[in-house]
């Protein structure tokens, strides 16, 4: 991954110091990834007393956890009902009232550990250029609705009058969601789990990965040696060979973004007054927000690889312009990317493919309010096997032919934006 400056990296707060391991060390649970599944499952774990060290192969939130787009979205990919049709009620119902609380759970976590990171919790509007799918996603508000989420149904009218755009005949707005700074987010957790005693390491990454007597030994590149009676993988869509399988079992899209300087006080006023965030119900979709000193951002799908050049995010940049012409001539400050995890059913998979071995990953781009809650709930696990899991553990599996997801990519996204011109589907 090339290091693209970004706008989180400019603006956040200074990153706690995380140094090299450089000494073998004994612990209860060693996590591998200081993202936000990683840092919530140690934060979560060590208020229970569990001793935890944390290993990450550059610093912590280097990867998506400190390039996303920060919307703090409390939903999955699937809707409610749908959730009811693949897993049975009773196992269903658990899981959509865990992510329904994810958004509660991150911005409680802000406020109890005083974290920096311009929280703002307006809403979240997913809106469509179509007819047919404003009808859809007004049937996924209905089912929020019924479990007592505030839900708004929104015509053309209203979201021109919310957004400033008249490009949209419609969507919905989810009264729960919100936005952060995702890299100083990290950056909290990091300074959280610290507090509560846990060893977080950057710059450490883990090379080998054994069964050692009733536990496990981890070494890192430096020949630094971990002996945990636990270990946690979670590395997302930066996972490599550590684990045999894990890598093969997402596709690493990337995501690209791009900011424009700080709008003018008039302009801004025009754009998200209510500073709610948006997201397209496209099949290949865009989401955008304001930051907290009115930059207008926007993300999207880009290429396979990783960015060059300014003229990878030409894409994002014309999006801007057509949504918004009131705007004019934007200046564009900070373009970057991140990889996200895709999986085969669009939901996180949690594998546990051998004993005191766990693996968390594929949030599908749902991952500040996903991951918080998933490392919650992970925290509660490793604890104690036989307390309630909302997420459901499967069986880990690679995807077909993983070598061509090059292919997949480029296919699939030639392909959705046939079918989102079309209005198909």
């Amino acid at each position: 991954m090339i290091d693209v400056p970004s706008l989180w990296a400019a603006t956040a707060p200074p990153a706690a110091a995380t140094p090299a391991l450089a000494e073998s060390l004994q612990v209860d649970v060693a996590i591998v990834g200081a993202g936000y599944t990683g840092l919530s499952t140690a934060v979560h774990l060590a208020e229970r007393g569990v001793r935890v060290c944390v290993l990450e192969a550059r610093e912590p939130g280097w990867g998506a956890s400190g390039r996303n787009g920060g919307q703090v979205n409390p939903t999955l990919k699937h809707d409610p009902d749908e959730l009811v049709r693949l897993y049975g009620a009773d196992v269903a119902e658990p899981l959509i009232d865990t992510v329904s609380r994810s958004a509660d759970l991150v911005f409680g976590l802000i406020d109890r550990h005083r974290i920096d990171c311009a929280p703002v919790r307006k809403g979240w509007m997913q809106v469509s250029y179509s007819d047919k799918a404003v009808a859809g996603l007004h049937a996924r508000a209905t089912q929020w609705e019924r479990r007592g989420v505030p839900v708004e149904r929104l015509d053309a009218r209203a979201v021109a009058a919310r957004m400033g755009s008249d490009a949209f005949v419609g969507g919905w707005l989810d009264g729960r969601a919100g936005a952060i700074q995702p890299l100083a987010y990290a950056r909290g957790l990091v300074r959280a789990a610290q507090a509560a005693g846990v060893r977080v390491y950057g710059h450490s990454p883990v090379t080998e990965l054994h069964r050692h007597g009733g536990g496990w030994q981890l070494r890192t590149a430096s020949g630094a040696q971990v002996s945990a009676e636990q270990v946690v993988l979670a590395t997302n869509g930066y996972s490599d060979g550590l684990w045999p399988g894990m890598a093969q079992s997402v596709l690493a899209a990337n995501s690209f973004i791009v900011a424009t300087k700080p709008l003018s006080h008039a302009q801004a006023q025009q754009i998200l007054p209510g500073n709610e965030t948006v997201s397209t119900a496209q099949r290949l979709l865009l989401y955008f927000r304001k930051d907290s000193h009115n930059r207008l951002l926007m993300g999207g799908r880009g290429l396979f690889d990783d960015p060059s050049g300014p003229e990878d995010f030409a894409h994002l940049e014309r999006s801007l312009a057509l949504l918004f012409p009131q705007l004019g001539q934007l200046d564009f400050e900070y373009r970057w990317a991140g990889r996200i995890a895709i999986t085969r059913d669009f939901m996180p998979h949690v594998h546990e493919p051998s004993p005191g071995l766990t693996l968390a990953l594929g949030c599908n781009g749902r991952g500040i309010a996903l991951c918080t809650s998933l490392g919650e709930q992970l925290a509660g696990r490793l604890c104690d096997s036989s307390a309630d899991f909302a997420y459901p553990i499967s069986t880990l599996q690679k995807l077909p032919m993983h070598g061509l997801q090059r292919f997949y990519i480029g296919a699939g996204v030639a392909w959705y934006s046939l079918l989102d011109r079309l209005n198909l589907g």
